[in-house]
């Protein structure tokens, strides 16, 4: 009983602004390595089936396909494991572009899958961009998404060499 009400006075005291700053990343284990993995099958099966193209790891063509799963909506909004599925493909040419590493990022809301800038403690979510507008209804426009995306590793390479 004294522990918790020890715990509760600490967590009234502790600045809630400084509680949502508080993260810690790990390297991915070696069954995120798996899960992820199996949502590239599973999403590179499905343009395999509906497209007739797969992906190859080459921007141009992993975006174009993204792309066409989308517009032809082959993926409903409530499909969410298959849209964040498209979020590692989206985060795999990113990685890949800009030299970023998957990692596993830890805060308060939980544990999530991201890319680091490597030396920064900053770190994007490739793998919710596509899921979090296509389950509202938003268009997702993938080129305009991984653009927005590569201008903000930029951005934050520049804030910190600026430091």
């Amino acid at each position: 009983m004294l522990i918790r009400i020890l715990l509760l006075t600490l967590l009234l005291t502790v600045n809630h602004s400084s509680l949502a700053q508080q993260f810690r990343v790990e390297a991915l284990s070696e069954v995120d390595r798996k899960y992820m993995q199996d949502q590239r099958d599973n999403i590179d099966q499905l343009a395999r089936r509906h497209l007739g193209r797969q992906f190859n790891g080459e921007k141009r063509n992993d975006l174009d396909i993204l792309q066409k799963i989308l517009d032809q909506q082959l993926i409903r909004p409530e499909q969410t494991q298959l849209l964040q599925a498209m979020g590692v493909i989206l985060g795999d040419a990113l990685k890949k572009e800009e030299k970023l590493s998957w990692i596993i990022y830890i805060d308060r809301y939980g544990r999530s899958r991201a890319l680091a800038i490597p030396t920064q403690d900053e770190v994007i979510f490739p793998i919710t961009m596509i899921s979090r507008r296509a389950e509202v209804g938003n268009r997702v426009d993938v080129s305009t998404l991984y653009a927005t995306a590569q201008a903000a590793v930029a951005e934050i390479r520049k804030i910190i060499i600026v430091r």
